[in-house]
């Protein structure tokens, strides 16, 4: 019986063992020696060292594609994490049709996020699209949402920021919800205010929940692709040309794939950098 158990359970952990090897280490690895060869479709592999690396400095294309990146990525975390705060503190009181609102609110995350972007094309169509109607109608003017550089990039942000907010806001009202209540009754007794309450108790007691959020949206946002895919396509020009939509037409349209991989693993070291500062600076809070 012990020897069977034991088969039954590893019967059960291959399926994942395998799909980790194969959709997780192995293109890892994979990519990783692609890197070092010049890959073109039809032609032969040719190994080129640290040439697609090098590669890296020199090239314009990057530096645009990864300022753009890291503006997306500071603006939507942080009013993401924001709004969450905000929206979690406002629903953590008593207030009729919580429950209802509460479920509205958190719709946006279960949508596919190609979905999103075709919505945007709707939402922010510049030539009878509802905002536009509405601010023709009120103010007989209307916003190129899609056909300028500055006005995309607002486009592909508010809708970033919409879909996931309702995920900060989420887990943040968890933590809210798990405080304990004789804190707020001690605090009340010595007649706090209700921003000392938040800056010296609510804060401080939820700050490692803000800190997974922010570290969660964080990588995520890093990884931006599909709504800016289906939503401008990186245009107009390269406006909107985002890191992963870059290695995307790299690799999968000019089919240069080893350049793609060598651009793969810069991001990854910039995430890993990254994450490795915020986690040291936390700890030195702590500490």
């Amino acid at each position: 019986m012990s020897l069977k158990n034991r088969s039954i359970k590893y019967a059960f952990i291959l399926p994942g063992i395998f799909w980790v090897l194969a959709f997780t280490i192995f293109p890892l690895f994979y990519s990783f020696s692609l890197s070092f060869f010049r890959v073109r479709l039809g032609k032969p592999a040719r190994f080129v060292g640290l040439d697609n690396f090098l590669r890296l400095f020199g090239d314009y294309k990057l530096g645009n594609s990864l300022r753009i990146t890291l503006i997306y990525v500071a603006i939507t975390v942080s009013i993401q994490v924001i709004l969450g705060i905000l929206i979690a503190l406002l629903f953590n009181q008593e207030m009729k049709g919580k429950s209802l609102f509460r479920a509205l609110l958190i719709l946006p995350i279960f949508c596919t996020p190609v979905a999103v972007g075709y919505l945007g094309l709707t939402v922010f169509y510049e030539e009878g699209g509802p905002i536009n109607s509405i601010l023709m109608s009120l103010f007989d003017w209307k916003i190129p949402w899609l056909s300028q550089p500055f006005w995309a990039w607002v486009a592909v942000l508010l809708l970033d920021i919409w879909q996931w907010t309702p995920f900060c806001f989420l887990v943040v009202l968890a933590g809210l919800q798990s405080l304990p209540d004789e804190v707020y009754d001690a605090a009340y007794l010595d007649s706090a205010s209700e921003w000392e309450i938040f800056r010296k108790i609510t804060f401080p007691m939820i700050q490692p929940v803000v800190i997974i959020v922010l570290l969660l949206r964080l990588i995520e946002s890093f990884k931006i692709f599909d709504v800016v895919y289906s939503l401008t396509g990186g245009g107009p020009g390269t406006a909107t040309e985002v890191y992963s939509l870059y290695t995307y037409r790299t690799g999968l349209k000019f089919f240069d794939f080893g350049y793609a991989s060598a651009l793969g693993y810069l991001l990854l070291a910039m995430v890993m950098v990254i994450v490795n500062l915020f986690f040291r600076r936390v700890r030195q809070v702590y500490e």
